[in-house]
């Protein structure tokens, strides 16, 4: 029982922040933030602006979630890890804000682990952190993540170095337990941004 809580927890001390706007998919953030939250660690949510950001459940509006903090307020030096939930519209507005593609590019130059899920690497090819990398996504982006240099697989969960990817919500449970390793693990020297 002692050794199942002191698992559970390995996350403790550790600060991870998960990077949305509106029209994430909803359980690609809800799932993750559950069992990274569950590990032990600090969870906080950053968007470009105050206030609420919408959730999506495929096309359909779901839940609206507070934002605790915005890129211009945050540094990648304040967190142990970065979670880049998915949903169209998400990284397709994240991916044109430059505070924000810092705020993901420094997470590589600092080695720290990035999950990213379905079209949360989009994100990636803007912060060009994927130029010889093995990742997955959702299949409408492997032209865009081959073209930016990656090697692009169709696997339900890939490591690289500290990087997390993964498809779409059935690889959910796959890519938490591999995004908690990571964060567990701390930095990759060998990652380069």
């Amino acid at each position: 029982m002692r050794l199942t809580l002191l698992m559970s927890k390995k996350l403790a001390q550790k600060k991870i922040a998960f990077l949305a706007t509106d029209g994430f998919e909803q359980v690609e953030l809800t799932k993750p933030w559950e069992a990274i939250k569950d590990a032990g660690a600090t969870v906080e949510l950053v968007s470009l602006e105050k206030g609420k950001i919408q959730g999506v459940n495929h096309d359909e509006k779901a839940d609206t979630f507070s934002v605790d903090k915005t890129v211009d307020e945050v540094s990648a030096e304040d967190y142990n890890g970065l979670v880049l939930p998915g949903g169209v519209f998400n990284p397709d507005a994240l991916r044109v804000n430059e505070k924000a593609v810092a705020f993901i590019r420094d997470f590589f130059v600092q080695h720290k682990p990035v999950a990213a899920i379905c079209h949360g690497p989009w994100t990636l090819v803007e912060a060009d952190v994927v130029k010889g990398r093995r990742v997955t996504s959702w299949p409408s982006l492997e032209t865009d993540l081959k073209n930016a240099g990656a090697i692009w697989v169709d696997e339900e969960c890939v490591c690289d170095e500290g990087l997390v990817t993964s498809r779409n919500p059935d690889d959910i449970p796959a890519f938490c337990a591999k995004a908690v390793e990571e964060f567990a693990e701390g930095k990759h020297e060998a990652q380069v941004a």
